[in-house]
């Protein structure tokens, strides 16, 4: 093997209409998507969502494997030789039991005070089975997750057949957490079994968890400064009410407030609805329905903005969030003029978090996503959306190109999720840029950060 280094309203749904709903649902993702991969800013969020309401589970979204738009030729003379991705795992049970606890507790009280409606027991009973299904599995990747990674894995291969083959060295980094190594494990292995020549090279240190998963304490501790809370919770007072879902679920509304949080006992239910997707239970309930679209743009408005806040460059709290990942995109900027060296192809796979991967794209500015604002009421107008960022299997490539291994003028172009994606900096040949100008820019503005 070679050893190269790199530089450090409900009931039961019947069968057939529960097809149609699934074929329904399949198509509309497909089409969701290629919207996204055109950067249709002109659709509202809204709109997104009565399309596929998929798109509002943000950061639990199910990753979209259909619908991809042709990728733009190489320029003349130059072929890919070097990948280099930052991926998150695939889709996993919900890790916090508090998601489905809070609303079932607030249930079981009620039910224990003789206040649900035939709909409430309903739901309580979907709840308990949730949960009983959840028990041991909390963060866990399912096997729709290993799919995602499998397939994404499949369509690297199948887009840049000139990288994967022969005996191409991968350098494959997960961080410590199971399912990301789980998810590391699942695209290594569709690559051998597809090429059985590669040479692949699997781990999972701590000695990588200072840029793999970086976690800045003064950055988070000052996240949510009193600037960014009061906006935030003037924001969230504007959505959270939901008078219909009270009457639907208490026989005596007044007396479950008494203790239902409403607040939290709506964001958590449609929160589950959303989550559910994900693992083998989302057609097996039916609590997603109980909500009408504007209430699930609610509750992403209500997440749209908190990611924001505190990955985003708001301007509430010093626009300086994404610095959380200087430390990854230095590595990525060192890795690559390391791998720029080597005769090649190489490709070099780490496999980690949303809360990585978000601030990057912010970092890096792709697609617009360096917006700076104070107001969370313009973020879905000027397009800032992090649901078209990470979902689960979420995935930045930068895929480089060079006529020979003497080519000094290295080009390469970033795929946001599989597709082609715009940066901050001037090219001549747009969606391809110039590794020169990259790094330039990149290095100046890292080394221009102060804490």
């Amino acid at each position: 093997m070679k050893n190269k280094p790199f530089a450090t309203a409900l009931g039961v749904v019947h069968r057939t209409a529960l097809l149609l709903i699934m074929l329904w649902s399949a198509a509309a993702n497909s089409l969701l998507f290629t919207l996204h991969s055109s950067h249709v800013r002109a659709q509202s969020a809204l709109e997104m969502i009565k399309l596929n309401r998929n798109f509002a589970a943000s950061n639990y979204s199910v990753y979209p494997d259909s619908a991809f738009t042709p990728l733009t030729p190489a320029p003349a003379g130059k072929k890919p030789f070097y990948i280099s991705h930052y991926g998150r795992h695939g889709s996993r049970y919900v890790n916090q039991r508090k998601v489905y606890d809070t609303p079932y507790n607030m249930l079981k009280k009620a039910d224990s005070l003789q206040l649900l409606t035939p709909t409430g027991r309903m739901v309580l009973n979907e709840l308990h089975d949730i949960i009983a299904d959840s028990e041991g599995r909390w963060g866990d990747l399912t096997g729709r997750g290993k799919q995602q990674l499998r397939n994404i894995a499949r369509r690297m291969m199948e887009n840049f057949p000139e990288v994967f083959s022969g005996d191409t060295y991968i350098d494959a980094r997960s961080t410590t957490v199971a399912r990301c190594m789980i998810s590391m494990g699942a695209a290594t292995q569709h690559m051998a079994y597809a090429n059985s020549e590669l040479q692949i090279s699997i781990r999972a240190s701590k000695r990588d968890m200072w840029y793999m998963n970086h976690q800045d304490t003064l950055l988070r501790k000052n996240g949510m400064s009193s600037l960014a809370k009061e906006a935030y919770e003037a924001f969230w007072a504007k959505h959270d009410k939901n008078p219909r879902l009270m009457k639907l679920l208490f026989t005596n509304p007044d007396s479950a407030l008494t203790f239902v949080n409403e607040r939290w006992f709506n964001y958590y239910l449609i929160k589950t609805g959303l989550i559910l997707k994900n693992t083998h239970m989302a057609h097996k309930t039916s609590i997603i329905n109980l909500f009408t679209d504007e209430d699930v743009y609610d509750l992403w408005q209500i997440e749209n903005a908190f990611w924001y806040i505190l990955h985003g460059a708001s301007l509430l709290n010093g626009a300086k969030q994404p610095y959380s990942q200087r430390y990854l995109l230095r590595q990525l900027i060192a890795d690559a003029d390391s791998c720029i060296r080597q005769e090649g192809p190489d490709v070099q796979l780490r496999f980690g978090h949303e809360t990585v991967l978000l601030p990057l794209v912010c970092l890096i500015g792709v697609n617009g996503f360096d917006l700076q604002t104070e107001s969370l009421e313009e973020l879905e107008e000027k397009g800032w959306m992090a649901s078209l960022v990470f979902p689960m299997a979420s995935n930045l490539q930068f895929v480089f190109y060079r006529s020979d291994l003497n080519d000094e003028d290295i080009v390469f172009k970033v795929l946001l999720n599989e597709r082609e994606a715009t940066l901050p900096i001037p090219t001549d040949m747009a969606p391809y840029y110039h590794w020169r100008d990259f790094r330039t820019f990149y290095l100046n503005k890292l080394d221009s950060y102060q804490p």
